[in-house]
This record gives C-alpha cells, sequence and structure tokens, in this order.
C-alpha cells in the first residue's frame, strides 16, 4: 500500500509541477522572436508527460499485482507506519534532509563527508577507520569532479573557518 500511495502522490506533484512550474513558466523575449527556438519548456514537458505515464503504468501494476492481497489494504498500511519510522529507509530521508539544511551554510565538503559516513554506517558499516578514509576520499573525488573539472559551483559554507578551508582547497587546484 505504501508504494501505491507513493506513486499517487508522486503523480501528483508531477503534475503540479507541469501545470505551475513548467506551462506557466515565461518566455524570454529573445526566444519569442526566434521561431525555430526551442521554447525553454519543451524538455521538461517531454520528461514529466514520460515520467507521468510510466508512473501510471506503475500505478496500475501494483493495483493489479496486489489487488485482494491482506497486506494491500489501508488498514495494515497504518499499523505498518510505526516500523516505517524505525526503518532505515526513514533515517536515510532524514540523513538526506539534514545534509541540505546543513550544506549552505557549512559548504560542501563538510555536508559530503558527514552525509557519506553517517551513511555508511547507516548501512552497516562497523569499521570506523576505514569508513572514515573512505568518506573523505569520495568526498574529495566527487569535489575534484565536480568542482574542477565539470566548473560547478559547489557551496564553500558560511562558517568563516569552513570558507576558508574551501577557499584554500580551490587555490591548490588549477
Amino acid at each position: 500500500m505504501f508504494e501505491l500511495i507513493l506513486n499517487v502522490l508522486l503523480f501528483l506533484f508531477l503534475v503540479y509541477a507541469a501545470i505551475f512550474n513548467v506551462i506557466e513558466a515565461p518566455i524570454p523575449e529573445k526566444v519569442q522572436r526566434n521561431p525555430y527556438a526551442l521554447q525553454p519548456g519543451t524538455w521538461p514537458t517531454v520528461l514529466i508527460v514520460l515520467l507521468l505515464v510510466l508512473i501510471g503504468f506503475n500505478i496500475i501494476k501494483i493495483i493489479k499485482e496486489k489487488k485482494g492481497k491482506e497486506e494491500f489494504s489501508f488498514g495494515s498500511f497504518v499499523q505498518g507506519i510505526p516500523d516505517f519510522f524505525k526503518s532505515k529507509l526513514f533515517i536515510g530521508m532524514l540523513l538526506v534532509v539534514i545534509a541540505s539544511i546543513i550544506l549552505e551554510p557549512l559548504g560542501y565538503m563538510v555536508t559530503c563527508f558527514f552525509l557519506l559516513f553517517t551513511y555508511a554506517i547507516l548501512l552497516g558499516d562497523k569499521n570506523i577507520i576505514r569508513n572514515l578514509i573512505v568518506s573523505l576520499a569520495l568526498t574529495l573525488f566527487l569535489y575534484l569532479f565536480f568542482g574542477v573539472m565539470l566548473k560547478v559551483n559547489l557551496p564553500r559554507g558560511t562558517v568563516p573557518a569552513l570558507r576558508n578551508f574551501a577557499l584554500w582547497l580551490e587555490s591548490l587546484l588549477p
């Protein structure tokens, strides 16, 4: 039942996004004057429609497969809610929310390291030293890939010491 509810909510969110963020998005004057220019909402609309069709098929598949089964009832869904809040899935969701909140003040380096380290612990990695080394290596690799190679501006943080560290690290790389 949880999977069906999640699919329906995702479907509704995509319909909302398509109506209020893609279809009603303002079109720049430069694009309006050029009849051959691809409109800014073309690709988002195509992707959202494709996702809506696929999610619709998934909703139908879920209903066909689980229709008539005892666990596919609203009562069993309500009984399973406390277990969901104790699950690793929910804790992982909380970690992502916390990471999105601390990203701007603490910057990319600290946030990425925190997320990788805590996720490894959540998934059952008991070796703290290995976890520290792998989290640090992945953080640096991702920084080099996105920040240096792809030139994505990663948040440096607003905490002065962390911001200075990020600026120092950037000064080491060409």
